[in-house]
């Protein structure tokens, strides 16, 4: 089993072929096709194979596609402050895109 460990939108996600993720939305239109250059860690099927970056791993390559570009679910945030009537209620919905990982390069 091959995987890899990328850093997109000041996080850090495990992929591998085949995988569908929702990540902070990307500028780019849905269907196209796109590579994550910034590869922290790549393991292929021996020991051997495992290659760790200091801090990227040189010449690794994640490609994806743009699945959709949607919004997550409703987060509510509720605020109340006793004896003063005081209650805030805040929303808020955040954008994502999701992606499948089609192929790791090392």
């Amino acid at each position: 089993m091959q995987f890899a460990v990328i850093k997109t939108g000041g996080k850090q996600y495990v992929v591998e072929p085949g995988k569908k993720l929702k990540v902070e939305k990307l500028p780019i239109e849905e269907g196209k096709d796109f590579s994550f250059e910034e590869v922290l860690l790549v393991a292929g099927e021996g020991e051997n194979e495992t290659k760790i970056g200091q801090p990227l791993v040189p010449g690794a390559v994640v490609s994806a596609k743009v699945l959709r570009h949607a919004r997550a679910k409703k987060i509510t945030n509720l605020r109340y402050h006793s004896k003063t009537r005081h209650r805030r209620k805040k929303g808020h919905r955040q954008h994502f895109t999701e992606v499948e990982i089609t192929k790791i390069d090392n």
